[in-house]
């Protein structure tokens, strides 16, 4: 089941998302899941979307030699033309998935990340920003001297000169930083490049998403100083790669007819579910009878419209294709809408076997209709799919709330007050989660595991606090 946690129109994605990438400071800072909940970045989870970006990174992160890194990929949903890293996360929006029209698009944004973490440049640029820090504080401190110097000899321009001195020092401080941003900005560009000759693809996405970036700013008609920005201006980009590019053996290489599908069932699933009734339609009007307008279609009905016409469609869909676990997984989600549980438990049983990545999402699924459904026998085989998910995904919040009505229902109530506590940790709640743990143990036996559990959710103390 798809958990887009925001939505909002996508009508100015191409514009906003060349200016962010163009015009807008990156940001570096850690966030887990927990954490980036907690700032309000509204993450994605869908067991398809995932299982794609999967396979587009996981080589390029085996040439970068990232493989044992630990580098999580978290999807967020918001539509400007933006990815970035932060400590071993990298995070894609939405908006580049859907605005990518193929895989190597992507996959070379994917790449230009994976030179950043490969070269360490949040490292560095924390040390960067620590000097840049520096210098603006002793032009701040030699401003303010000469400003009290001046107002002290009655001195005017004395006391105007030292307000320049603070002033221009921030700035050159500000400028000097920009200037090493761009700097890693472009050896990423070039990073990129050896990872997808290394992986026997073109970086001619890279040149199109590029070119994109270039025509967006002059449609925007805005006049951007390219010493102010901290990426490369686009034509720059585009001019310092293309004869690179070009020379590679591989700069003709195609997207397989396979891929290209998947990667469109991906665009016509974000489309339906963030662009409103018409947006899948708009998008594949050019093949309206094809599966992935088809695909998109089943889903905004299942969104807006009949769950009966939603269920036709899909059925049409499995007809054709009756190996896709999303399909199963999406029919167990219209079924769920129309309240017949024990038919989704089965959609979505079939959809945990055919599953080729092992998502714990469908698990969860899985054991919500179980839950839904009530018998005794039910609720208890909602218990153990609901835990194959978290074993295959802990730092999911939603599986902890299923979990915590399930064990309730079985009147494990020791268990249940634990799940909730789950909850609340990985969702960067981390009073509520000590307050849930510490009612577990009152009724979990003094030294167990989940007791153990409950006592690392109460001693957890967050990065930076102080113990009071």
């Amino acid at each position: 089941m798809t958990a887009f946690t925001d939505t909002s129109s996508l009508t100015r994605r191409l514009a906003h998302g060349a200016l962010a990438v163009a015009v807008a400071a990156q940001s570096f800072w850690f966030a887990p899941p927990a954490k980036a909940q907690q700032r309000g970045v509204p993450i994605v989870r869908d067991a398809e979307i995932e299982a794609l970006v999967r396979d587009y990174v996981r080589p390029i992160l085996k040439v970068a030699g990232l493989t044992k890194a630990g580098v999580d990929v978290i999807l967020v949903n918001d539509d400007s033309f933006n990815a970035f890293v932060a400590g071993r996360r990298m995070f894609i929006n939405t908006g580049a998935l859907l605005t990518a029209e193929t895989p190597n698009e992507i996959i070379g944004v994917i790449a230009h990340e994976a030179g950043h973490l490969a070269d360490g440049h949040q490292e560095r640029l924390r040390d960067q920003l620590a000097r840049a820090q520096t210098m603006a504080v002793v032009a701040s401190l030699l401003g303010i001297g000469a400003t009290v110097a001046g107002a002290a000899a009655n001195s005017g321009d004395m006391a105007r000169a030292g307000t320049g001195i603070a002033m221009g020092g921030a700035e050159v401080a500000r400028r000097t930083l920009l200037g090493y941003q761009r700097t890693e900005e472009a050896a990423a560009d070039i990073a990129a490049l050896r990872y997808l000759d290394a992986t026997g693809q073109s970086a001619k996405g890279m040149l199109t998403t590029f070119g994109r970036f270039q025509s967006a700013l002059a449609l925007s008609g805005a006049r951007i100083d390219p010493y102010q920005v901290s990426h490369p201006m686009p034509r720059d980009r585009i001019a310092n790669l293309t004869e690179r590019a070009q020379k590679s053996q591989h700069f003709g290489a195609m997207d397989p007819p396979a891929l290209q599908l998947r990667h469109d069932m991906m665009r016509a699933k974000i489309a339906a579910f963030t662009g409103g009734q018409g947006a899948t339609s708009r998008m594949f009007r050019k093949d309206a009878r094809g599966i992935p307008a088809l695909y998109g279609d089943a889903i905004t009905t299942y969104l807006y419209g009949n769950p009966r016409a939603a269920l036709s469609k899909i059925d049409a869909l499995i007809k054709q294709q009756p190996q896709n676990a999303y399909y199963h997984e999406m029919r167990g989600d219209i079924l769920m809408k129309a309240t017949r549980a024990s038919e989704a438990a089965e959609a979505y049983a079939r959809a945990v076997k055919l599953d080729p990545s092992r998502s714990g999402l469908i698990n969860v699924s899985y054991g919500q209709a179980l839950l839904a459904v009530g018998t005794p026998d039910a609720v208890k085989r909602a218990v153990t799919e609901i835990n194959k998910g978290i074993e295959r995904d802990r730092e999911n919040p939603s599986a902890y709330r299923p979990l915590a009505q399930a064990y309730g229902q079985l009147g494990d109530i020791g268990l249940a007050e634990l799940a909730s506590a789950e909850g609340e940790y990985y969702s960067g709640k981390y009073l509520d989660a000590k307050i849930f743990a510490a009612r577990a143990q009152t009724k979990l036996k003094q030294g167990s595991p989940a007791w153990l559990r409950a006592q690392d959710i109460i001693n957890y103390r967050e990065a930076g606090k102080k113990r009071k």
